[in-house]
């Protein structure tokens, strides 16, 4: 469970640069069978922990939009905007 834990407090930047590694390292397929099976599992863990926080920060986000002369916060949504974020 450490693993697990020091998987959560890491950023996103730092999450993803660690994922990029361990695909890099899996890319060479000089990887012995054993440590390729525990890095695709870390790989794995890494992959949940960035679409959590990408789904963070989705949650957070807020568009200023213009209704009636005011400007208002409005809770950000991809599908209501029409483009797909990619």
């Amino acid at each position: 469970m450490a693993k697990a834990a020091k998987e959560q407090e890491l950023n996103f930047e730092q999450a993803m640069d660690r994922l990029e590694e361990i695909v890099s390292e899996l890319e060479h397929g000089d990887v012995p069978l054993e440590k390729a099976i525990d890095l695709f599992q870390q790989g794995m863990k890494l992959s949940q922990v960035c679409g959590s926080k990408l789904e963070e920060v989705e949650r957070k986000i807020e568009m200023i939009v213009e209704e009636d002369g005011e400007l208002r916060k409005k809770p950000f949504d991809s599908a209501e905007s029409g483009e797909s974020i990619e």
